[in-house]
């Protein structure tokens, strides 16, 4: 009896604590360096952090729509997460030597290249 009542308290104050946390659900649009589709599922993928509830980028226009809970993560750390993946990101732009693992289709910032 007396581990179903701890049982219990534990239920009710991890429920407490748990609705107690109001979700920071935003929407923000940053600038990402791409070209195609290939770019815009590399993109989407490293966005898709941990919090992140939608993202999709635009090839056109070349932002990114990403909505995601601000007391999971963060803007940085989801245009680091992207810079990583070989794409600039807003203020984070992508080493040279994530940026050189692109597939050459994907060389955004190679003028030689015509898209």
């Amino acid at each position: 009896m007396k581990t179903l009542i701890i049982l219990l308290s534990l239920v009710i104050i991890s429920t407490q604590i748990s609705f107690g946390q109001k979700r920071q659900i935003v929407t923000d649009t940053i600038s990402v360096d791409g070209i195609c589709e290939q770019c815009k599922e590399r993109i989407e993928d490293a966005a898709f952090i941990k919090g992140v509830k939608k993202a999709d980028w635009n090839k056109t226009t070349k932002k990114l729509v990403i909505i995601y809970d601000q007391n999971k993560t963060t803007l940085k750390a989801i245009e680091t997460n992207i810079a990583k993946a070989g794409h600039d990101a807003g203020e984070i732009k992508a080493l040279p030597v994530d940026y050189k693992k692109l597939p050459s289709c994907c060389a955004y910032k190679d003028s030689q290249v015509d898209h």
